[in-house]
Formats: C-alpha cells, sequence, structure tokens
C-alpha cells in the first residue's frame, strides 16, 4: 500500500528509475545495504550497553536505526571471557550504533586493558574466516590501504584451531575512536561486497548454544577418553589419556585455570598412575552445576580432540 502511494506521487521517470533500482539490488549504494557487525565486550562492558532494564541498549537502537543484540551472561566467545554483541542494520546505522557504544564504553571503562597512559583503545571484530581474505587483499593491498587510510593499526589473527569447527577470526583495532570508526567503515564496506558475509550472520549466542552441543571428537578422534558420568552432587567424572594431560593443565596451569574461570566448575584430576579401572586414563572429576560441568567438559575434549587431529595430520 505505502509503496503504491509513494509511486503515485513519483514523475513516470522517477518510478522507472526506482523500479529498476529495486529490481536490481546490485545497483544499490552499499552504505544502504543490509549487514551486520560483531564484536567482543567484557562481562562487564556488556552490563553498561545493556543499561538499566534495557534502558541504554533501546535508547541507542532508536538513535542508530540499528539492531543491537547480545550474546547471554556466560555465553562467550571460544578462548576468551568475552561476550559478544552483533550490530545490525545499514552500514550507516550500524556505525552509528558503533560509535554510540564505544564512546559510552570509552567513558566508564578507562582503565579495562590496563593501559591508563595510552589513549588509545582496542576493539575485536569477530569476521568469518572466509571473508577475511577480501580484508587482506591480494599480497596484504587492501588491509594496507585500510591502515594507511584510518590510521588504525588493524591485525588479524590466526585461526584458533584449539576450537574444533570454530570458523570465525578476530580483527583487533587499535587507535583513537576517530580510528577504529573510520576502519570499521572501511571493513564493512568489503565486506559486505563478499556475498558469503550475509550468510554467515548468526544470533551473538551460537557459540554457546553450538559449541555446547558439538561432539568434540569427530571422526572416532575421541577414542582417546571415555565418559564415565556419575551424576551424584552434580559432579561427571570423565576419563583423559596421560600422554593428554599436560594439555588440559597448561603451562603452569593455565588451562585448567582458563576452563575453571570461563565454565565455573571445579576440576580434580588424579594423581599420576590413578586411573580409570582397566585404562590408562586418568580421573578427571568436574563438580558444579550442570551447565558449568557441561561447559567445562565440552572444553577438556576440545584440547584433547585438537591434540588428536595435530597427531594424525602429522602421521599422514
Amino acid at each position: 500500500m505505502d509503496s503504491t502511494d509513494s509511486y503515485a506521487a513519483a514523475s513516470p521517470e522517477e518510478v522507472t528509475k526506482r523500479s529498476q533500482e529495486e529490481h536490481n539490488p546490485l545497483e544499490t549504494e552499499p552504505a544502504e545495504k543490509p549487514t551486520h557487525l560483531r564484536f567482543l565486550v567484557s562481562n562487564a562492558a556488556a552490563g553498561s550497553v545493556i543499561g538499566k532494564g534495557g534502558s541504554t541498549i533501546t535508547d541507542f537502537q532508536a538513535k542508530s536505526g540499528a539492531r543491537i543484540q547480545l550474546s547471554r551472561n556466560q555465553e562467550f566467545f571460544p578462548g576468551t571471557t568475552d561476550r559478544i554483541i552483533l550490530i545490525s542494520g545499514t552500514i550507516k546505522e550500524v556505525i552509528n550504533a558503533l560509535e554510540l557504544i564505544l564512546d559510552k564504553l570509552n567513558s566508564e571503562f578507562h582503565a579495562e586493558d590496563g593501559s591508563d597512559a595510552e589513549p588509545r583503545r582496542r576493539i575485536r571484530l569477530v569476521v568469518p574466516n572466509s571473508s577475511c581474505g577480501s580484508i587482506i587483499g591480494k599480497g596484504g593491498a587492501t588491509i594496507k590501504s585500510f591502515i594507511e587510510d584510518s590510521k588504525a593499526i588493524i591485525k588479524i589473527s590466526p585461526l584458533d584451531n584449539t576450537y574444533y569447527g570454530l570458523s570465525d577470526r578476530l580483527v583487533a583495532l587499535s587507535g583513537t575512536l576517530e580510528e577504529q570508526l573510520r576502519a570499521v567503515d572501511m571493513i564493512l564496506s568489503k565486506l559486505t561486497e563478499d556475498a558469503h558475509y550475509s550468510q554467515n550472520v548468526h544470533t551473538p549466542y551460537s557459540y554457546a548454544a553450538g559449541y555446547n552441543s558439538i561432539n568434540y571428537a569427530p571422526n572416532g578422534t575421541g577414542g582417546k577418553f571415555q565418559n564415565h558420568k556419575e551424576d551424584a552432587s552434580n559432579s561427571v567424572t570423565i576419563g583423559v589419556s596421560d600422554e593428554h594431560i599436560g594439555l588440559v593443565l597448561g603451562r603452569g596451569g593455565r588451562n585448567i585455570m582458563e576452563i575453571t574461570q570461563m565454565s565455573g566448575a571445579r576440576i580434580k584430576i588424579s594423581d599420576r598412575g590413578d586411573f580409570i579401572s582397566g585404562t590408562t586414563e586418568r580421573k578427571v572429576t568436574i563438580t558444579g552445576s550442570q551447565r558449568a560441568i557441561h561447559q567445562a567438559e565440552s572444553m577438556i575434549k576440545q584440547k584433547v580432540a585438537s591434540a588428536s587431529e595435530r597427531a594424525e595430520v602429522s602421521s599422514d
């Protein structure tokens, strides 16, 4: 109805031109194409973006015209303790929303990165691995031009094979707010031209949903461990091959500390030589809420599956 009314008020030439534009979306201005942006924020920062009763996020959506979603509490990007913010809209709307969010975070969390004397800030975008090539360009030409034009430092992380099935990489942008926004504008304009990028839009909490349900031991590589569940008092005991216990612990206990912090579960590993009966697998007992246990168990299995995959690749 609205479409018919607006056409009636236009001249025949305008109607023809408008009709051609609508039937040929490739000719639409890139800035007007629907797109999305995902980036990471700390748990504390997420609360600031939401505001009391959702007042801040509602205000930002109204001002920018974009849709803003956050992953739920404790639903983090794999390998971090950061939540994901998803902004959807035209490039202009997304940039406007991002500016509102970053401006608020910059004013409220000065020391979040532990570098009070450094005025340059950092934002980490979540970009599908399949789309990173368009940001890098041939011989790195595109990313170099983005760095030169925006004055921001742009670094793309390698794909983290620790997390089986993870197909996203982090693009870190460092600079002043203006430099960051300029860089994001360039990157988003480039990504919006990529047909695969629009197909990769997910709800912000897709990692938690997917990573908590995926079998982290594909192709039989999970034969290295067996599940021995004991439901009493929300406790689960799994077996981990003695040779892989070091991976679960990490250097100086770093891995197990990270798993404990991210999941909220308590983890106890049996002493050397204390195996599950009839195996050479150490006992790993996980205690906590069902959700915490599930997350911790999944993260431990990721470590083991990753090691098994690397061993298979090297043997081939």
